[in-house]
């Protein structure tokens, strides 16, 4: 449905800080024109019946490998599309597509495929910019990371890397490392997000991260540190360092099994809406059976096996990675942390867009920005995805 004019009526509108009851979205162009009470008369638009359910901001998804069998590292332009396409059917509209530790090799054909897609990309969600994760991390907190490829930062590379691609939006990494902090500095004058993950730091070393760039908490709770001890002394981790650090941001995986309910209550209590991003954090397996599967590139990743909702390493000794879909996630926090729904879903959307940078064009339905939109039930089923005016899924259809 491709149309100048749009109008969508009879839905419960959730703007970051209140439900209007019943409303109507006006979009012209792919932006949004009106945003109002009641129903407005107009004349020359398509109209859509949200027949009561609620009209919510597209969500917003920073950090995703894959989903519906594909994955970023695949090798191929399809794996883009595709992913794109099936998080789109559970209301992603924009997503920061994620890659693994990997040969630079790998790493540039993954730029260099990005570019091509984000240009054929017209029926998924939209491309935020690459977020690369490793290969500086540490090694014991490496998780389903492949320790072939995992090392200290090295300028010569990360400069190169950076030199060929305009799209890296934010690069996660372990601030403890050697180069560490020259490296964020290095990310920050080139426009990109560093982010502190898979690290085994303290306090200090965290603090000082955060003070060079490191202001966002990738996946709080997988990959880093706690409360340890040192010849009987302890020290705080990256998670207490993440709750002590007020202005610090953070990202879950709201999967109810990489954090279960007591911890998703935890970190809401502690951190609030305005600095938790929910992500899926999901591999090829999100929107497919259960399984054997794969992790990272179809032909050199690594095998796993996907049951109970999860991904895991096939002697089950440790996660492998998600399959939730952002659906999921604002579900969770609703049912499982007990959270208002205005605020979940301010976590799934205005919450990202701003620590993305893309605050001032997506996030929220105000007028003047892109008409990236979702309906769903009082369950959070997706019943259509809009992105930039246009209706890419309709379930009922």
């Amino acid at each position: 449905m491709n149309q100048q004019r749009l109008k969508i009526y009879n839905g419960k509108i959730l703007t970051p800080y209140r439900m209007i009851p019943q409303g109507t979205v006006l979009i012209s162009d792919g932006i949004i024109t009106e945003v109002k009470e009641g129903n407005i008369d107009v004349s020359d638009a398509i109209e859509i019946d949200a027949k009561g359910n609620y009209i919510s901001p597209g969500f917003i998804d920073i950090h995703v490998h894959g989903g519906g069998g594909h994955d970023f590292m695949d090798g191929s332009e399809t794996a883009f599309l595709k992913a794109a396409e099936i998080h789109a059917q559970y209301g992603t509209t924009s997503m920061s597509p994620t890659t693994l530790t990997s040969e630079k090799e790998d790493l540039l054909k993954t730029l260099e495929l990005y570019e091509r897609a984000d240009k054929n990309n017209k029926n998924g969600a939209q491309f935020l910019g690459m977020h690369l994760e490793g290969p500086y991390f540490a090694m014991n907190q490496r998780g389903a990371q492949d320790p072939r490829y995992i090392r200290d930062p090295d300028p010569e590379e990360y400069m190169d890397v950076i030199a060929r691609s305009n799209f890296i939006k934010r690069w996660s990494a372990a601030p403890e490392l050697k180069g560490a902090i020259p490296f964020a500095r290095y990310l920050l004058s080139k426009g990109i997000l560093p982010a502190l993950a898979h690290t085994d730091a303290v306090y200090e070393e965290v603090l000082e991260g955060f003070e060079n760039g490191y202001t966002l908490a990738t996946h709080l709770y997988s990959g880093m540190s706690g409360v340890s001890r040192r010849n009987a002394f302890r020290y705080a981790g990256v998670i207490e360092s993440a709750y002590i650090i007020d202005e610090m941001d953070v990202e879950i995986i709201a999967d109810g099994i990489h954090l279960p309910a007591p911890l998703l209550k935890l970190i809401y209590k502690i951190k609030g809406p305005d600095k938790i991003a929910l992500i899926t954090d999901a591999m090829r397996g999100a929107g497919m059976p259960e399984g054997e599967s794969i992790l990272g590139n179809k032909d050199t990743g690594l095998k796993v096996i996907i049951e109970d909702g999860v991904a895991k390493l096939p002697d089950r000794t440790s996660f492998a990675g998600s399959v939730a879909t952002a659906d999921r996630l604002v579900r969770n926090m609703v049912n499982m942390a007990d959270v208002p729904l205005l605020e979940a879903v301010r976590m799934m959307t205005s919450t990202p867009a701003r620590i993305m940078n893309v605050a001032d064009r997506k996030g929220s339905l105000i007028e003047g920005k892109e008409a990236d939109i979702v309906l769903f039930d009082g369950n959070i089923n997706i019943q259509t995805t809009i992105i930039n005016g246009k209706v890419v899924y309709n379930r009922s259809l």
